[in-house]
């Protein structure tokens, strides 16, 4: 090839790569698996995520999705066989509530990112630019069986910003950690929060009225500023050149990716009466609430949240440090279970850093105060609760969830049940890869990790 020719090639290569850059949507999800395995897991009992127990089956990973799940399936000898006669298997857990990366560990003032409590409405801001993908939090989730998890802004304002789906892997970006497809979510906050921090500062909302006023203030906003943008989409090329585009709003896109559909609406809410009224002003600007996270009282209204196909995301035994979060009781995630026949949507969820790494002992937890309390829910069940459900919630739950053919192989073996608090999440696989072994001591580690560790040990050898 002569050199003119080189040249050429060596520009076109260039121009491809400079325009493919330009071309890229900002902060989209980069995310690549890890290297595939394919592995045939022997003999184990499932709960597979969708109510269903199978005791004594295999469970087939092929080319990082589920390939086949039944009794004695045949492979061949590039598959790596597991026995796992005595234990059991379920999918990832999913964690629909987090705050790691953006409340990580070490907690200090100047890594504490969830909360932009500036004004009472900051939906122009997204937690995953907060989110410090160093956060040693991940590893310890993992090691709980945590595949993926669903990171919010807390919940010191009305409508506090984006939420972000990313799967459990470390990486050097947040944008490598993304769950691919997977929708923003949009933080909201009812109660004491919103109006105890503005109000301190004499500015509104100082009361729970003013919230709800300030909810459907920022709706009307958004409502006129989506009217624009369609109106304006609506014009033939000719006149959209003539015309002139309404201005970007980072605010205002948020609130109207809602109005569309396409942002999820996560409620951080405690009472009951609270939760009714949100489900007003939702209806009066013709939006939808995935779900009300925490809600203490979500008993009082179960039949409510099922009637509107609203999950409540919930904690097994937290209540009673503030006074919204008094009333409560210990069967309030089986009641939201078995609401209307048994199509509620319950969810338990962390909001804690401790707690996202034993979710399973929670459900169990929750799963034996709903027994108590009289319902017959079976573990298989309770299994949702940290599977399919959160799954649901976060707009995931085509890829991942529950161990179905087809779906992405995020799945967990545990050395006994998952409801025992006895059990341990031995091997851990994140889209059919390795992702963490408990015997062999196979897990990751961020940099910062490392570089403790190896600080550490250079002070314990001087």
């Amino acid at each position: 090839m002569t050199n003119s020719k080189k040249y050429l090639v060596l520009f076109t290569l260039f121009f491809l790569c400079f325009n493919l850059v330009l071309t890229a949507k900002p902060f989209e999800s980069t995310y690549k698996p890890l290297p595939s395995v394919n592995v045939l897991i022997k003999n184990a009992n499932i709960y597979d995520g969708e109510g269903n127990e199978l005791l004594q089956t295999d469970l087939l990973i092929k080319d990082r999705k589920i390939e086949a799940i039944g009794k004695d399936l045949p492979v061949t000898n590039d598959f790596e066989v597991i026995d796992a006669s005595g234990k059991w298997v379920t999918p990832g857990i999913i964690d629909i509530h987090s705050h790691m990366g953006v409340y990580p560990a070490p907690g200090v003032r100047t890594s504490s990112d969830g909360n932009e409590a500036t004004s009472p409405v900051t939906a122009d801001v997204w937690a995953e630019h907060s989110m410090w993908v160093q956060d040693p939090q991940y590893t310890l989730a993992l090691s709980g069986g945590v595949t993926a998890f669903h990171v919010l802004p807390g919940s010191a304002n009305l409508i506090g910003g984006r939420g972000v789906t990313v799967k459990n892997l470390q990486r050097n970006t947040i944008n490598s950690m993304k769950f691919p497809d997977a929708p923003h979510s949009l933080k909201m906050a009812c109660g004491e929060n919103p109006k105890r921090v503005y109000g301190n500062r004499q500015q509104a909302p100082s009361t729970r009225m003013g919230n709800i006023a300030g909810y459907r203030k920022a709706w009307i906003e958004a409502e006129a500023y989506l009217n624009r943008l369609n109106e304006y989409e609506s014009k033939s090329d000719e006149a959209k050149e003539m015309g002139y585009k309404p201005t970007r709003d980072l605010e205002l896109d948020t609130l109207a990716g809602v109005l569309r559909g396409e942002i999820l609406v996560h409620n951080h809410c405690y009472r009951a009466d609270e939760m009714a009224s949100m489900i007003d002003v939702a209806k009066e600007f013709n939006y939808k609430i995935t779900a009300f996270h925490h809600g203490v009282e979500a008993y009082k209204i179960a039949d409510l949240l099922a009637e509107n196909n609203i999950c409540g995301a919930l904690w097994a035994d937290w209540w009673g440090f503030k006074h919204e979060a008094y009333d409560m009781v210990q069967a309030n995630i089986a009641i939201v279970d078995q609401a209307r026949g048994g199509t509620g949507c319950a969810i338990v969820h962390s909001d804690d850093a401790i707690g996202i790494q034993h979710l399973n002992q929670e459900a169990a937890k929750a799963l034996s105060a709903g027994i108590r309390a009289g319902y017959d829910i079976s573990k298989a069940r309770a299994m949702n609760w940290i599977t399919s459900n959160p799954a649901k919630a976060a707009g995931i739950y085509d890829q991942t969830g529950s161990l179905k053919v087809g779906k992405n192989a995020d799945v967990v073996i545990w050395s006994k049940n998952p409801f025992s608090v006895y059990a341990l999440a031995e091997t851990v696989f994140i889209d059919g890869g390795l992702a963490y072994d408990r015997k062999s001591g196979f897990y990751p580690s961020s940099d910062f990790d490392v570089g403790i560790i190896n600080s550490n040990k250079n002070r314990l050898e001087e």
